[in-house]
């Protein structure tokens, strides 16, 4: 689940506010020793309402592998994960969660994070989602 979630480009995360839901997806970066999904974004908007309100969020990726014709079957790998979004307040954090995002995301890492600045960072908006529970599926036919 951990390899699904650290290839992947995207995730697309359910919030709920005064029991209407609401679906985002995102780019993201994950981390493996913090077991945390790191965004950015806008600093106002739906999303930002509905995770002031609720900061609770159930979210999936996953592999697409193509259908197997003949066979009536869809292969991918897919992981669940639940957690709680917060915002990240600390430039180091900051700075360690977007080299995170460019080294899942760039197919040239290294040179987006040589541009990183300190100055643009404090007012980049960063989200975490501290995973507490992840599930997966698997067919034996994916790799």
């Amino acid at each position: 689940m951990r390899k699904i979630l650290k290839s992947t480009k995207y995730v697309t995360i359910a919030l709920s506010m005064d029991n209407q839901p609401y679906l985002v997806t995102l780019s993201h970066g994950y981390d493996e020793a913090r077991n945390c999904i790191y965004f950015h974004c806008a600093k106002e908007g739906k999303k930002i309402d509905y995770i002031r309100a609720n900061s609770r969020v159930w979210g999936v990726t996953f592999i697409d592998q193509g259908y197997k014709h003949g066979e009536c079957n869809q292969l991918y790998s897919s992981v669940h994960f639940m957690g709680r979004v917060s915002f990240v307040e600390d430039l180091s954090e900051k700075t360690q969660a977007m080299q995170c995002m460019m080294k899942q995301l760039e197919s040239n890492p290294e040179a987006m994070i040589a541009k990183l600045k300190p100055e643009r960072l404090e007012t980049t908006l960063i989200g975490r989602i501290d995973i507490e529970y992840m599930s997966g599926k698997k067919p034996e036919e994916t790799s």
